[in-house]
């Protein structure tokens, strides 16, 4: 219990400045990851994932992330990776000055590419805890499209152009975590911030990992996701996640 209690106290310095909202959307995320070990320093994986919106009513997002990461020394990691997504855009309704109906985009699907690269510092708190900043750069890429939308005035379909969108991001993260060799449970707290010239959005994150064996591993959490200065078109509202996923070494 005193483990607990500990983490918990940490818990609550770095959730702070959580701000309580109204408007904010529940989701599930989920997802399943095999990690293969090359050497002492190097290791590949492969992540599957996917996560809903809409008080877990919509679906949100699919991804697979191909990574690879080395150790550099005992206290820091690089790791880089490539990742393709398949976004699900909400709908749209465009209103004239008058405040009539001018035209609907129905929600439609789109890939996105993404890659990143990240450096991860770690520094052991006494012998049972760790202290994790990593810092990470990506860079996503959402290809021109043409979808569908409705107009109003012509009660027609026509077609719409979404040009394509480049978006640079340098995520924060900063988390404490309870690290026993052996133990069942490995609790974790960290808070991450997306900055795009100006703080985009803020996740705070509490779960704990569940050590099934040497190879099996499953992590369960809760993610309150605070968004700020985020365009209207890319619908990021204040998220509450639950999640669960599972983790393969071999």
């Amino acid at each position: 219990m005193h483990i607990f209690k500990r983490l918990a106290t940490a818990t609550l310095i770095l959730t702070t400045a959580l701000p309580m909202t109204a408007q904010s959307e529940g989701g599930l995320y989920m997802s399943a990851e095999a990690e293969k070990k090359i050497d002492k320093k190097l290791s590949v994986s492969l992540e599957a994932s996917m996560r809903t919106r809409n008080d877990f009513k919509t679906m949100d997002r699919w991804s697979l992330d191909l990574g690879v990461s080395y150790k550099l020394n005992k206290w820091l990691k690089a790791d880089a990776g490539y990742v393709l997504m398949d976004q699900n855009n909400h709908e749209k309704i465009n209103y004239k000055t008058s405040g009539a109906y001018d035209t609907w985009r129905p929600s439609y699907w789109q890939l996105r590419h993404r890659v990143y690269a990240s450096l991860t510092g770690t520094l052991k708190l006494g012998s049972d805890f760790k202290l994790a900043l990593r810092e990470r750069w990506q860079y996503t890429y959402r290809p021109e499209t043409t979808t569908q939308r409705w107009d109003f005035d012509d009660e027609a379909w026509e077609d719409n152009v979404r040009s394509g969108k480049a978006k640079h991001v340098l995520r924060s993260r900063l988390g404490l975590s309870y690290d026993k060799k052996h133990a069942l449970f490995s609790p974790y707290a960290n808070v991450e911030l997306y900055n795009g010239l100006g703080i985009q959005k803020v996740r705070y994150t509490v779960g704990t990992d569940i050590n099934l064996s040497k190879q099996h591993s499953l992590t369960t959490f809760y993610r309150f996701q605070d968004a700020r200065n985020v365009q209207p078109e890319d619908y990021d509202p204040d998220m509450h996640y639950l999640g669960i996923g599972y983790k393969f070494k071999f």
